[in-house]
C-alpha cells in the first residue's frame, strides 16, 4: 500500500528547535569520548532497484551492540544523568535493542536500570541485559503490557522512564532519544544530497530524525519515504486520519516494527515532512535482507525494511517520488542479523 501524504508542507523553524543538524552535532560530539563510538560504515551499491546508487548506512556494528539503538537510550540516559547526578533508576520496557542501550548507558553512568520484558522474550536476551547490570522483570504477554509495567512502576516509585516513544506530557526523553538517533546521519560523508531517504518505521523515532536532519541539511528536495510492515502502518493511519490513531488487528514477524500507535512527536514530525508512507509484507523485507546479503551487507529482516520498501514500490510511486536511473538512495540498515526475530 502506498500513501502519498497530502498534508506535505516545508521544514520549519519549530522543526528545527525539535531535531536537525545542530542537535545531531551536539549528540555526536558527545559520543565522541566514548571509547566504542566508531562511524559506522556507508555501503554503495550501483544501480540497485534501477536507480543511479543506493547507500546503505550499516548501523549493524554501531558501539558493540549491533543497532543504531545504541544511539537513543544512551544518550538519554546521559543526558539524565548528567542533569541529576546519581538520582533514582532507570526504567523502560524493551523486547531488545532499545533496552540494552538502556541498560549500557546507565552502567556507564553508575545508575540502577531496571527493564521490563515481555513473557515472549528469550532468556538469552535477558541475560545480555543482566551482564550490563540491569534488573530484568518480566511484565505482561507483550511489549505493550511490558511498556504498561515499565511505566507503571516509573509512577509508584519515582523512578525515570526512558522510552522512545511519546504521547501528551511524555516528550522530552524521547526527542533525546531521537537526537540520538540522529548521529548516523550526521556521520554521512557524502560529495551529493540523496534525492531519496526510504526510512522503516515502528513508532517513527528514527524515520521523524531522518526527516528533520535531512530537511535541515538538504533542504525540501529530497523524498523521504516511510516504510511499514503491512500488519502495522500505524504511521500511515495515523497521516489518513491527521492524529496517532491505535490500530487493531494485523499481524507481522518484523518484531521491532510490530507497533500499533505512533510516538506523538514522530507523527507530528512526518505528518508534513513525509512525501509517502509505503507498507511491506514480511516476506519482502526478508528478500531484501537475502539481497542486500548477496551484495554483502548483512542485515535482518527488520534491518532491511527500508530497502523492501524501495524494491516493492510500485510504478506509480516511482513516478510521484521521481525515482529512477538517476536517483540517489539512502537506506538505513538498522540492525545485523538477529535470531528468532527483529527486536524492540
Amino acid at each position: 500500500m502506498d500513501y502519498l501524504n497530502p498534508a506535505r508542507a516545508p521544514y520549519t523553524a519549530h522543526d528545527r528547535a525539535l531535531i536537525g543538524t545542530e542537535h545531531a552535532r551536539q549528540a555526536r560530539a558527545h559520543f565522541a569520548g566514548h571509547p566504542a563510538y566508531r562511524p559506522t560504515p556507508l555501503h554503495t551499491l550501483p544501480g540497485l532497484a534501477g536507480t543511479r546508487a543506493v547507500y546503505v548506512k550499516d548501523e549493524s556494528g554501531r558501539m558493540g551492540l549491533g543497532s543504531f539503538k545504541a544511539l537513543g537510550g544512551a544518550y538519554a540516559v546521559h543526558l539524565l544523568a548528567e542533569r541529576e547526578s546519581g538520582g533514582p533508576p532507570f526504567v523502560c520496557a524493551s523486547a531488545g535493542n532499545h533496552g540494552l542501550s538502556v541498560a549500557s548507558g546507565a552502567a556507564e553512568a553508575g545508575v540502577a536500570c531496571v527493564v521490563y520484558l515481555s513473557e515472549g522474550v528469550a532468556e538469552a536476551f535477558a541475560e545480555r541485559l543482566r551482564a550490563l547490570g540491569a534488573d530484568v522483570r518480566r511484565g505482561g504477554a507483550d511489549y505493550d503490557a511490558s511498556m504498561d509495567a515499565a511505566r507503571r512502576a516509573a509512577q509508584e516509585h519515582g523512578w525515570r522512564l526512558v522510552a522512545d516513544s511519546s504521547w501528551d506530557g511524555y516528550t522530552d526523553i524521547p526527542l533525546d532519544v531521537m537526537r540520538g538517533y540522529s548521529v548516523l546521519f550526521d556521520e554521512l560523508a557524502i560529495s551529493e544530497a540523496p534525492t531519496h531517504v526510504f526510512v522503516q518505521a515502528g513508532v517513527g523515532g528514527l524515520a521523524a530524525a531522518a526527516a528533520g536532519y535531512v530537511r535541515d541539511r538538504w533542504g525540501e528536495h529530497p523524498k523521504i519515504v516511510v516504510v511499514e510492515p503491512e500488519g502495522a502502518a500505524c504511521l500511515l493511519e495515523s497521516a489518513r486520519v491527521g492524529e496517532p490513531v491505535h490500530i487493531q488487528g494485523g499481524h507481522t514477524t518484523l518484531g521491532r516494527l510490530d507497533c500499533r500507535e505512533p510516538s506523538l512527536l514522530a507523527h507530528r514530525l512526518l505528518g508534513h515532512l513525509a512525501d509517502l508512507y509505503t507498507t511491506i509484507t514480511d516476506d519482502q523485507a526478508g528478500a531484501a535482507a537475502r539481497l542486500l546479503a548477496e551484495h554483502g551487507v548483512a542485515l535482518s529482516a527488520c534491518g532491511a525494511a527500508g530497502a523492501a520498501g524501495l524494491l516493492a514500490l510500485g510504478p506509480a510511486a516511482r513516478d510521484a517520488l521521481g525515482l529512477d536511473d538517476g536517483s540517489r538512495v539512502l537506506l538505513v540498515g538498522t540492525e545485523g542479523p538477529v535470531e528468532p526475530k527483529c527486536s524492540k
